[in-house]
């Protein structure tokens, strides 16, 4: 599948309706979405014939792009049942085949998860310091091949969008400077 055609069917999914502040849901963007998971496959080959699990799945963006770039498996785990429902009604209408756990990454049980392939935006830590680092750490024990994570950075390597989805924001969109890091544990 080509680039243009990935950033295309993934920009026809359903994102959040109400975002949960407290949760830091931001949805990740076809853009930003397509490239990270084309290079995954594309540069490392890490989704085509892996079993690929997204943490904080949300709406599920980067588990069905990397389904639609034939991982053998998907795995989309979240705390929030809405954007559980929300990824499910989007894998339907893909017609794709990926399964989603509800359950709090930091409670995960480890035994028996056998995953290739972590990809994920987990929360940026700015609501609950250090929750970003919640989510790489565990990823860490649980890939056997590699990690694909945003986080914030201070140099401007890629644009994350965030339209105004809360009554604090001010600005009718913000671009949040990320860096796409690739772990190898």
């Amino acid at each position: 599948m080509k680039l243009k055609q990935l950033e295309g069917l993934l920009g026809g999914l359903d994102q959040f309706s109400q975002p949960k502040v407290e949760l830091e849901q931001y949805p990740t963007g076809a853009h930003i979405a397509s490239r990270m998971i084309y290079t995954a496959e594309n540069s490392y080959e890490d989704i085509s014939g892996k079993i690929v699990a997204d943490f904080g799945c949300g709406c599920g963006t980067l588990g069905i792009a990397s389904a639609l770039l034939g991982a053998e498996h998907v795995l989309g785990i979240d705390v929030d049942p809405e954007s559980l429902e929300i990824a499910g009604e989007n894998v339907t209408d893909l017609e794709l085949d990926v399964d989603f756990l509800r359950c709090d990454i930091r409670t995960l049980n480890l035994k028996g998860l056998l995953v290739d392939t972590i990809v994920m935006n987990p929360p940026f830590g700015t609501r609950k310091k250090g929750a970003d680092m919640d989510f790489l750490s565990l990823s860490l024990k649980v890939a056997s091949r590699a990690v694909y994570s945003l986080h914030k950075t201070s140099t401007r390597e890629l644009r994350f969008d965030v339209p105004q989805m809360y009554k604090f924001h001010k600005k009718k969109e913000v671009d949040i400077a990320v860096d796409l890091w690739r772990f190898v544990p």
